[in-house]
């Protein structure tokens, strides 16, 4: 009892709240249409199996369901199914003229086994199996004529008088409902009457459950009816109406005690256990069809609801409840409010509150866009486009401020009558003086204001809309304001500043992360703390709480984080959303208590926290099938499999039991240490290539959040390639040791012929050694014999020249003493042509050509090169160079000249001029060493 109190709390808590919960309001439920699972539109029939799969009886055949991957079977005669009852690990299904069973075989594919053979050979069915149910190890199928019990292998026939309509379990005991002859007890498979129907009325009864101490008995057409064990009487709660007028389908009694209501006409209906309605799910609020064809519950309170056109999924927990808007007035929402038990709705086409019905109504002269509702001092205050008003019983009472653009209101700390506000021009300010609102602009900042929050009483941080951060002072009577620029004070980036006052620390979010105020420095500085607890494309979504602050990032998965120790208290899935947040413009408002209102387009959602367990729904995942080159291999306990080489292995998992979830796996080998875990794209992977050896791949389940389950581990061993194996390897040994054995033999043939024609070769170098030594011998003596010819020819040649150089100094001392003797001479013409007789036989040119001749012969073109280098020597200087050659002295050289010792020195010393020879440089060394 105390359980289901439990569960019944929170509805009372949300009742209590917003009043009578009908039409407008549905828990969280997700569609799956006919293009997703691509069979019949038709579900007949849905069971929940222990592993948390659902099967589908289909138009087409049997459908299964793991949570991502939808799975096909059809029956020998494709058929369609009409019923289905997963029970362990045995999927049993009712068809036309045909029962039986499936079973997975060894390679985890269902397999059909026919029960409806057991029965007589020779006797026609002829009838459609609507239901199955089991029964203490029983399996009982029932069609309009007659009721089938599977037992110990073996059917036995239970056939009534009329119509089965429906058949019950309750307590341990059978019901069986007729059509015309009441219900019946089956009691040792015999049929027992129990309560007796008006003929005339054909009452469609479509279940019996249990209700207190007594039986409700719900029909199609006629309503509800308890039954106190002795009389029938009718039941009329406030749902009796309802499914009168919409023909009742189906059932389902909850653990709660809540009714689930499956109609023909108009959807599904929840109700508490007064049959008072809580929820209506339909066409008109997002369910593909109205028509309920069956319903079952499967794990964590979820409720599967087959369609005439399609399947659907409604939680059942209420984590989430939703206000839906199909008309398109309300338009995207902007705040929330509960001001007196009453829903005020804030949107960009204006100002909506709900009725007692949960009707949506406008409020006039609200048309524009509404961007915040609080209640101050009493009073609900609306920020508005075109400026700032009171409500007042469900009405715009007065506009108190014509300034437009209320984004934020704010009250100034330690003042309960004066409140500042951020609107399309700046700040204004609200004073509540002598029963009426005072309003002023506070001049000087006139940009338009989306963010403000309060640093302490005189001192507040203003964000602009679009680009910009101020730190705003308050001078004492709060008529006058310093503002100060923060765009260059450590700000990461002005685009798109939020401002957040968390714990007294002014934080900010950039596009960049978080940072926060650090007065000290009067400079914003990192938030380290803030970075590491949301992350850096983390935004806050909801006005500061005592406990928890509500966050959303880039991936729209929204958080509530508790301020106490930063851990987070609930998740929210992006796909409760479907792509309906308000972009920039995400809001969370807190409704009352634990209830908070998530504003979306064309309505918001309701989260309830004390609602909410934070169990792990992350389960490890299992092994479903192993394809082999597209053949399923069996499966088996160890889970290790052996595959030849190059073989293309695929793997599919499940893991039915979990909620939003996906699947990630890491392969690893003997040879390698890491383990990289990847996303896999669907329940199914594929590997190929893999070369010979052992190799573990693990599988686990994760979700958006982090959170990953148990691992489960598969041992692969990828046997070698055909040519790895040990007869390959003899082969190729054998193989390699002839080819060695025949390359070994030729190598040796190969080095004796190399090494006779080395031999030879050797032979033959020697020989030309040889006559190369001879060679050499000859030019040598050659060589010598020109060197002792030069030496023979340059001492001729000194000799020469000192014989000339004797001639001269002779002919010079005979000159000397003609000129001495000079007077004696009686004849002067005799005298001067002796004279000149002695010069030229001191300066006979061929004399020296005869000298340059044989001076070229030793020296080798010694002239030609001198004048080469330096063309502007004359006759004269050549013959001193050549003298110099020969290591003459200036002495012997100046008789040979016909000058004196003087005048050849000075010409030595400009022929030094003309060489171009530094002081320090010797002349004689210079043409010794000239080549």
């Amino acid at each position: 009892m105390q359980a289901i109190f439990k569960n019944i709390f929170p509805f009372v808590f949300i009742i209590l709240l917003i009043g009578k919960l009908n039409a407008q309001y549905t828990p969280f439920f997700q569609n799956y249409s006919l293009a997703e699972f691509n069979v019949g539109n038709q579900n007949w029939d849905v069971s929940v199996a222990k592993n948390g799969k659902l099967y589908v009886a289909n138009d087409k055949g049997l459908v299964e369901f793991d949570g991502l991957k939808w799975r096909f079977y059809q029956l020998p005669n494709k058929t369609i199914i009409r019923s289905v009852l997963a029970y362990k690990d045995v999927i049993y299904t009712g068809s036309y003229e045909e029962f039986g069973y499936w079973k997975k075989n060894k390679k985890g594919v269902l397999i059909y086994t026919s029960l409806s053979k057991l029965h007589k050979q020779n006797e026609s069915l002829d009838e459609e199996f609507w239901q199955i149910l089991q029964h203490n190890g029983s399996i009982l199928f029932r069609s309009f004529s007659n009721l089938y019990i599977y037992r110990n292998n073996e059917v036995i026939k239970v056939k009534p008088k009329s119509t089965i309509i429906s058949c019950d379990i309750v307590d341990d005991t059978i019901y069986v409902s007729t059509l015309k002859d009441g219900v019946f007890i089956l009691e040792n498979d015999t049929l027992m009457p129990l309560i007796n129907i008006d003929k005339s009325n054909n009452v469609k009864i479509i279940s019996i459950t249990k209700f207190g101490n007594q039986l409700l008995i719900t029909t199609a057409l006629k309503g509800c009816y308890l039954y106190d064990g002795t009389s029938i009487n009718p039941w009329e709660p406030e749902i009796n109406t309802i499914i009168k007028e919409h023909q009742l389908n189906n059932f389902l009694t909850l653990n709660n005690g809540n009714m689930v209501f499956g109609t023909i006409k108009n959807g599904l209906y929840i109700t508490n256990n007064l049959g008072k309605v809580i929820y209506h799910v339909n066409k008109e609020n997002g369910l593909l069809n109205n028509t309920i064809l069956s319903q079952g519950l499967g794990k964590d309170n979820e409720l599967w609801v087959g369609l005439d056109n399609g399947i659907a999924l409604i939680d059942l927990n209420y984590k989430y409840t939703f206000y839906n808007d199909n008309s398109g007035e309300l338009g995207a929402v902007y705040d929330i409010i509960n001001y007196k038990n009453t829903i005020y709705i804030g949107s960009n086409t204006g100002l909506f509150y709900l009725d007692d019905d949960n009707k949506l109504k406008f409020i006039e002269d609200s048309q524009g866009q509404v961007w915040e509702l609080k209640e101050i001092n009493g009073e609900l205050f609306c920020g508005h486009n075109s400026g700032t008003f009171l409500v007042k019983n469900k009405k715009l009472k007065e506009k108190i401020s014509n300034f437009t653009g209320g984004w934020v209101i704010k009250k100034v700390p330690e003042s309960n009558n004066m409140f500042i506000q951020g609107t399309y021009t700046g700040l204004v300010k609200y004073k509540y003086e002598n029963g009426k609102w005072v309003v002023n602009h506070l001049g000087k900042l006139t940009i338009p204001i989306k963010f403000l929050v309060f640093e302490d009483s005189h001192t507040a941080w203003v964000a602009h809309a679009y680009q910009g951060l101020f730190r705003v002072k308050f001078d004492s009577n709060y008529e006058n304001i310093q503002v100060k620029d923060y765009k260059h004070k450590g700000l990461y980036s002005d685009f798109n500043v939020r401002v957040h006052n968390i714990k007294n620390d002014i934080c900010f979010k950039t596009n960049n992360g978080w940072q926060k105020y650090e007065a000290l420095i009067d400079s914003i500085v990192p938030n380290t703390l803030l970075n590491k607890t949301f992350g850096i494309d983390t935004n806050i979504i909801s006005e500061p709480d005592t406990d928890i602050l509500i966050t959303k990032n880039k991936k729209d998965k929204i958080s509530l984080v508790s301020l106490t120790n930063g851990k987070i208290d609930l998740e929210l899935a992006n796909k409760l959303f479907q792509k309906k947040l308000v972009v920039d413009s995400e809001s969370v408002s807190k409704i009352k208590d634990s209830v908070y209102a998530l504003n979306l387009y064309d309505g918001f959602m309701l989260i309830n926290k004390t609602n909410h367990t934070k169990e792990d729904t992350l389960q490890k995942p299992i092994i479903e099938r192993i394809e082999i080159n597209q053949n399923l291999v069996p499966l088996n306990n160890l889970d290790s499999y052996e595959s030849s080489f190059n073989k293309n292995i695929a793997i599919s998992i499940s893991s039915s039991r979990s909620s939003n979830h996906f699947f990630e796996y890491a392969l690893s080998s003997s040879d390698t240490d890491t383990l990289n875990w990847y996303k896999m794209d669907n329940e199914k992977i594929e590997l190929s290539r893999l070369t010979g050896g052992e190799y573990e791949v693990r599988f686990r389940t994760a979700n958006i959040f982090g959170t990953t389950s148990s691992v489960k581990t598969l041992q692969l061993k990828i046997s070698p390639p055909w040519y790895k194996n040990s007869f390959f390897y003899l082969t190729v040994i054998l193989i390699i040791s002839l080819t060695i054995y025949w390359l070994h033999k030729l190598k040796i043939n190969k080095e004796q012929k190399v090494l006779e024609e080395k031999l030879i070769k050797e032979q033959e170098e020697l020989l030309k050694e040889k006559a190369l030594e001879n060679d050499k011998k000859i030019v040598q003596l050659k060589t010598e014999s020109l060197k002792n010819e030069i030496k023979l020819k340059s001492k001729q040649l000194a000799n020469t020249a000192m014989a000339l150089v004797k001639k001269n100094e002779s002919m010079l001392e005979i000159k000397n003493e003609l000129i001495q003797n000079k007077k004696n001479f009686v004849n002067q013409f005799n005298y001067k042509r002796l004279i000149k007789k002695i010069d030229n036989s001191i300066g006979h040119e061929d004399e020296w050509e005869i000298f340059e001749y044989n001076f070229n012969q030793v020296h080798e073109e010694f002239f030609n090169q001198l004048k080469s280098k330096h063309p502007k020597l004359t006759h004269k200087d050549l013959k001193i160079c050549a003298y110099i050659k020969m290591n003459l002295l200036t002495k012997e050289i100046a008789p040979l000249m016909n000058v004196s010792i003087r005048g050849l020195e000075t010409h030595r010393y400009r022929l030094k001029r003309k060489l171009n020879l530094e002081n320090d440089k010797s002349l004689t060394d210079y043409l010794r060493d000239f080549k």
